[in-house]
């Protein structure tokens, strides 16, 4: 067809295709403007009832004249061929716009609005749609949506359909009424609008399935999964109207374009008025503190130089009226030269104290700067040249300069707070100094070592609560990545949680770990959430609590609020490599696969060898059956692991998912031959044995891991591996056992 006329329209390009007909870009060589030119199929020209219904619908869809609404200019018949002329739009519809990722909220609530106005326009002159989908919405540069293929609209009381009980539309975002082939009004175009709202947002279909009637029968007997990535007053609002807009029963649904297009105004505006009051607040005060530059002749004095800077870390983060960056993000430019305006905009603070320190023998000297990020230059400096016993007193003096300097105002117990000083006990603090730097290593070594030079830390001060916390810390990471048998771990970082906080109730770092432990080990989640919220509102900079609050909220289904305090731990600790691939992990939860993928991409630009990052990766390629790639990253996890096995199942898994059941059940026995060696927690054959399809052994397994309070056994709720088992009695009694379903 390029090149031809038709009438006086020149085709030069296709635009599109779809069930009622091809789309032409045209020029009308008569008033010299371009044009889009729809082709009708055949059947409506062979059949007179269809030619003559189509005609007299299409001349009232005509006669609409709305800035959302594409113009139609004629309807003509030549050579047995009927076509549409209809104003050519300049933009992408929203399917191709989509191809890039959900749309920015306010963006999509504008876009949901001209598009209702739109259909308020029709139903005012009687018109139903009956094809509102994302590839039928053109969106111009400017922003200006419009709703195509008005041309197959029905008029509201016009002539019935040639057939009884033909659809017309597309199934994904057909309405109840619509996939059942009944009689449909205007009301079936909102169901279709609440859909493409949802599909803007979250970049998934509400409604989905393998084939056409398993989109069907989700669409008459499924509930889409609520939006909960937004902050939670927000997506209460949303969820309310995608709920009316999408209820099964026509009389629970908006009942005109007008009543949808109010709350999306409303929401639309309660959004702005957010946005307002957020910019409108005074910056927090900010800092960073950089790791101390190590000055004496032993480089074994690394960790004291590491441990000074923490222990001002950890003591600034209970002011709450101060945003302080937490020790991974500052220590990520140890050793490096980089200038301080970079590393302030970097880690998105107004200043930075950074200093040195040389020991020579009892003696130190500690020199420390208080720089403004801005513009480099010196706040505030000091020199201390003091005996070894006045490290306290030199970290007090350095930590009340600085809120000093910075103007911001003390409450009692915050001042308190922050001179407070655990031990008294030299060798106790320069032990556990140790501790801390082997701990922050979070590989499996390290956190064993760390461990022990806690215990010895204690033993040297039996009343040191850090030491006891630190302990804890060590000991639910080591039990959660199985490095360490769940029923040896845990029970150790709960008796050093508890003894923690028998000596100080108001140690954050302690609440936490007994946090994690009721989720993870317990399945306690009501006592966990008063943990997690305990810890923080002693200490709300701490990023680590905020982190497995996070994932805690994200086990029991509360998305919304977990991304909100993902979004806090990352504004603590921006470059840290665990919150950030828990980030990226947590759009899984959401099934957002490409968002996961992409986030696991950024986390793995800053650490090509951050395990975790390729595990997450190799979850989200494996849920949308990239199978090659999902092998890929999980092979590099093994690597990286030393070959953990809890990088094998991931291996596993994505072998025996995709089709390779030899390679599968070699990495089975390749867990056996581990187990002779180390501990091996049933839940990783029972991933594997899930892939396999064989689900009596899967079970088995998972009854075994659940017995030993296997810690990953409190995601299964949002792993889509899962899946396939969702609806298995046995599945739900052990979401029952857990705690996790009622």
């Amino acid at each position: 067809m390029i090149g031809k006329t038709i009438s006086h329209y020149k085709i030069l390009e296709k635009l599109g295709e779809g069930g009622m007909g091809v789309v032409y870009k045209a020029e009308d060589i008569k008033l010299k403007r371009m044009v889009a030119l729809k082709l009708l199929p055949a059947h409506i020209s062979e059949s007179s009832e269809e030619k003559a219904r189509f005609l007299h619908e299409a001349q009232a869809a005509a006669a609409l004249d709305h800035p959302n609404i594409c113009t139609i200019y004629e309807i003509e018949e030549v050579n047995a061929q009927i076509f549409i002329a209809m104003a050519y739009v300049d933009g992408q519809s929203l399917k191709q716009k989509l191809e890039s990722g959900p749309l920015r909220l306010e963006e999509a609530l504008e876009i949901a609005i001209q598009i209702a106005e739109g259909l308020k326009e029709a139903y005012d002159k009687g018109i139903v749609h009956r094809d509102i989908k994302s590839a039928n919405i053109m969106v111009t540069d400017k922003g200006q949506a419009k709703i195509m293929d008005f041309g197959v609209a029905k008029i509201t009381g016009g002539m019935q359909d040639a057939k009884a009980g033909t659809t017309m539309g597309t199934v994904a975002y057909m309405s109840p009424e619509q996939a059942s082939g009944e009689e449909v009004n205007h009301r079936t175009d909102i169901w279709s609008l609440g859909v493409v709202l949802y599909q803007m947002i979250t970049g998934q279909l509400p409604f989905q399935g393998a084939y056409e009637q398993a989109i069907v029968y989700s669409i008459l007997n499924e509930e889409p999964v609520p939006i909960k990535h937004l902050p939670a007053e927000v997506s209460s609002r949303l969820n309310k109207i995608l709920r009316k807009a999408l209820a099964k029963n026509l009389n629970s649904r908006y009942q005109n374009a007008a009543e949808i297009l109010g709350n999306l105004r409303k929401l639309k505006k309660e959004l702005e008025s957010i946005r307002e009051r957020s910019s409108e607040r005074k910056p927090q005060p900010s800092i960073a503190v950089l790791p101390f530059t190590n000055l004496s002749a032993d480089p074994d004095q690394e960790y004291f130089c590491d441990g000074m800077a923490e222990e001002i870390i950890n003591a600034l983060t209970h002011i709450e009226s101060l945003r302080v960056v937490a020790r991974t993000s500052s220590f990520a430019f140890k050793g490096k030269s980089e200038d301080i305006r970079e590393i302030g905009r970097k880690l998105n603070v107004e200043t930075l104290l950074e200093g040195s320190v040389r020991k020579v023998g009892n003696r130190l000297r500690v020199t420390a700067q208080l720089v403004n990020a801005a513009d480099g230059y010196h706040l505030w400096s000091e020199k201390y040249d003091r005996d070894i016993e006045h490290i306290f007193a030199i970290q007090d003096e350095i930590s009340l300069a600085i809120v000093d300097k910075l103007k911001v105002k003390l409450l009692k117990e915050e001042k308190a707070r922050l001179v407070k000083r655990f031990t008294d006990n030299q060798e106790a603090y320069n032990l556990y100094l140790k501790g801390r730097w082997f701990w922050n290593k979070r590989t499996e070594e390290g956190l064993k070592k760390g461990a022990e030079y806690f215990e010895q830390a204690i033993e040297r001060d039996p009343l040191y609560a850090l030491a006891y916390a630190g302990t804890a810390d060590c000991y639910v990471v080591l039990g959660h990545y199985g490095w360490v048998h769940p029923k040896e771990a845990y029970p150790r970082a709960r008796a050093a949680a508890e003894r923690a906080l028998e000596i100080d109730d108001t140690l954050a770092e302690a609440h936490a770990s007994m946090g994690w432990i009721r989720t993870f080990y317990d399945w306690d989640w009501a006592a966990a959430e008063n943990e997690f919220r305990r810890a923080l509102d002693l200490n709300p900079n701490y990023a680590t609590g905020h982190e497995w609050y996070a994932v805690h909220l994200g086990n029991i289904g509360r998305f919304d609020e977990a991304f909100g305090e993902l979004k806090r731990a990352l504004e603590l600790d921006p470059l840290s490599l665990i919150i950030n691939a828990v980030e990226a992990h947590a759009y899984t939860w959401l099934r957002q696969y490409d968002k996961t993928i992409d986030k696991c991409r950024k986390t793995l630009e800053m650490d090509p060898n951050f395990l975790l990052a390729h595990l997450f990766q190799a979850w989200a390629y494996a849920a949308k059956g990239m199978w090659e790639e999902a092998i890929i990253s999980a092979q590099r996890a093994v690597t990286l692991s030393g070959e953990s096995p809890f990088a094998l199942w991931t291996l596993g898994t994505a072998y025996a998912m995709s089709g390779q059941e030899n390679q599968a059940l070699k990495t089975l026995d390749r867990l056996d031959e581990l187990s002779k060696q180390r501990y091996v927690s049933p839940y990783c054959k029972a991933m594997i044995y899930l892939g396999l399809g064989d689900m009596n052994q899967a079970f088995e397994y998972l009854e075994k891991a659940y017995l030993e309070h296997e810690s990953f056994l409190a995601t299964i709720n949002t792993l889509p591996f899962f899946n396939s088992v969702r609806s298995d009695p046995r599945f739900k009694a052990l979401l029952k056992k857990m705690g996790l379903e009622k």
